[in-house]
């Protein structure tokens, strides 16, 4: 790797003399701000080389250094070097393959007896190294994951999973609708392990990843026993196996057979197994019965839809962890307008902030409409309007609709409700049930035969149509 050099003006000599100084009062500050093992491995070892009106440069010597910091303490880093230069500078960490070699020589003519903090620098190396080889994102971690009414049963038990794995709540799946926090949470077990306890070989994959990975470990050819010997080694050895949208291996016969016989192996050597969907198992269609008795082996947890107490929060910690200052009015209006999806929400925010910054315009809620391209009737969509509409069409009532009668008109007309309401809210489908007062396997039916339906009945598909043209009226 070659060192990359950011090139920065220097107003005067004077300040290069002071850089010195400078940087020893924001060690100050952010010695108070970070634990001891990340201020004397990471941020000691840091070398000012000059700041100018825009930028403040860092030099490092170790590679892992600068994601670290960038990842977990840069909002630290800004704040420390504002207090010391008085200016919001952009804080530049670059790795100096010079200084590298000048670190490693140092540590080749070291005395071999082990001091205190050479120790807690090799946990920290190793950690970092488990770390990459098991795919996991640096941003995930149970620090800043929000906390509410919604996921607080699925965060306490990735939490006594995390301190206690393989003893209980084994296996542990996860499931609610796309962008609620269900990886954020399986990548923080992963990170709190790998931290805590060095000796556990952890591995995250996607159910995508595991089904290519049988893939090629079965593809034809001389190697085929030595490739299928290691695709199980790697999946097998593990200590914590982590698997993201499960539901993907569904209907894939040697993919479910390779899972069931890995879940069977790890669970048998009290090894810890983390699994997550977007549904129960049972919900899962050509999911085969083995595999849902042994994911009901441990404990399900469901995360909801957050109310918008909990969407604010997670804007705040944004905010907070960019160091940009939002206006509560602003934050309060992206809180309601992204109701059904935490990334969609944080990536509004990203957007929205971004824009602004760039075109150098003012957080207004007429500037953020513009920026989102928001719209007034698109966002106002509700369970309740979805199924008024449709009932006005269907010429019957709401509370047939939601009752339990069985005539064809009737339930035609709850499963185009059921449909419309996945479709244009991108609510959960727990949610969903919960609305209507049906189980979840019910709600899955009716939006997956309505799905199909309208492909092949074009009568059925001009109705949604009608009245999807009256709910956006």
């Amino acid at each position: 790797m070659t060192t990359q050099w950011v090139c920065c003006n220097i107003n005067s000599m004077g300040q290069e003399k002071n850089i010195a100084e400078v940087w020893n009062n924001a060690l100050q500050d952010l010695q108070k701000q970070v634990s001891d093992s990340t201020f004397s491995t990471w941020i000691l070892p840091l070398e000012p080389q000059y700041f100018d009106e825009n930028c403040f440069v860092l030099h490092t010597g170790q590679a892992f250094a600068v994601n670290l910091l960038r990842n977990n303490h840069y909002p630290e880093m800004l704040k420390a070097v504002k207090h010391a230069t008085g200016k919001n500078l952009e804080v530049k960490i670059i790795f100096d393959e010079e200084l590298a070699k000048k670190i490693s020589k140092k540590a080749k003519n070291k005395p071999a007896a082990p001091e205190e903090a050479d120790i807690q620098s090799k946990l920290n190396y190793d950690s970092l190294t488990q770390m990459q080889s098991s795919n996991l994102n640096l941003k995930y971690k149970f620090e800043n994951f929000v906390v509410g009414s919604n996921n607080k049963l699925a965060y306490v038990a990735a939490q006594t999973v995390a301190k206690n794995p393989g003893t209980k709540y084994n296996p542990l799946y996860i499931y609610g609708g796309p962008g609620l926090g269900k990886t954020h949470l399986m990548q923080a077990i992963g990170h709190y392990i790998i931290k805590n306890r060095t000796d556990l070989k952890v591995l995250f994959i996607t159910a995508e990843e595991f089904v290519n990975d049988v893939v090629n470990a079965l593809a034809r050819g001389d190697e085929k026993t030595k490739k299928m010997n290691k695709f199980r080694k790697k999946y097998r050895e593990v200590d914590i196996l982590l698997i993201d949208d499960i539901q993907f291996i569904a209907g894939k016969a040697r993919t479910e057979e390779e899972v069931f016989n890995t879940f069977n192996t790890l669970h048998g050597a009290g090894k810890q197994i983390v699994v997550t969907s977007d549904r129960t198992p049972k919900e899962i269609p050509s999911l085969s019965e083995r595999l849902v008795s042994r994911f009901e082996w441990g404990l399900m947890a469901d995360i909801q839809v957050p109310d918008i107490e909990t969407r604010m929060a997670i804007l705040h910690n944004l905010a907070r962890d960019t160091n940009i200052e939002v206006p509560n009015n602003i934050i309060e209006f992206l809180a309601a307008t992204y109701a059904n999806n935490i990334r969609e929400l944080e990536g509004a925010f990203n957007r929205v902030t971004a824009y602004a910054s760039i075109n150098e315009m003012p957080l207004t809620i007429e500037n953020v409409k513009k920026i989102i391209n928001y719209n007034e009737k698109e966002k106002s969509y509700t369970f309740d309007g979805i199924v008024d509409e449709v009932a006005s069409y269907y010429n019957i009532s709401t509370k047939e609709i939601k009752g339990s009668g069985r005539n064809a008109k009737v339930s035609e007309a709850r499963q185009v409700s059921i449909y419309l309401c996945r479709e244009l809210t991108k609510q959960s489908f727990p949610a969903i049930g919960e609305f209507f007062e049906k189980k979840h396997t019910t709600i899955l039916y009716s939006y997956d035969k309505i799905k199909e339906d309208i492909v092949i009945n074009k009568s059925l598909a001009h109705s949604i149509e009608c009245i999807i043209n009256q709910i956006c009226k």
